[in-house]
């Protein structure tokens, strides 16, 4: 099975980023976990992306809060799918991260989920590795009924009273 790389500018973002490793373990699908900054660290963040293929990852969750550049940079470095969280921050509580990891130059895709989005990124790369992973379609299924189902039982639970 392929390997998901879960980067992140900064120690500041491990809260947030770990919401998406949960989702992972709960999947069984492997990942490694990394601090590389596209400004404090370009050179280990360009050698990550652009081995990547090679070293068997099959998709890349970058977050990062302020200017955001993380997920741009990882996706100008690799042909593997993106996928950008724009982190809060206490300025412009992730907006600024929002847009400058939505506003990719064409060519240059960076698929984008919400501000503090972890877990949809994390199930986004799910449904990526699934593709060509039955396993993981079936684990996908069973996710989706559980989560149909929890939302049935609160209904019920409402109408009950």
């Amino acid at each position: 099975m392929k390997k998901v790389g879960l980067i992140m500018g900064s120690t500041s973002d491990l809260p947030t980023v770990q919401k998406a490793a949960d989702v992972l373990e709960e999947f069984g699908v492997p990942y490694e976990m990394h601090i590389y900054s596209a400004h404090r660290t370009p050179v280990e963040a360009r050698e990550f992306c652009t081995s990547a293929r090679a070293k068997g990852f099959g998709v890349i969750i970058a977050a990062a809060g302020m200017a955001a550049h993380l997920a741009g940079a990882m996706a100008a470095g690799t042909t593997l799918p993106v996928i950008g969280i724009p982190i809060s921050s206490a300025h412009l509580d992730g907006l600024d991260a929002l847009l400058s990891t939505v506003q990719m130059p064409s060519g240059i895709p960076v698929a984008t989920v919400a501000i503090d989005g972890a877990k949809n990124a994390a199930i986004l790369a799910v449904e990526m590795l699934a593709l060509s992973d039955e396993a993981l379609t079936e684990k996908l299924e069973a996710f989706r009924a559980k989560g149909t189902e929890e939302a049935l039982a609160k209904d019920r639970a409402l109408n009950a009273k």
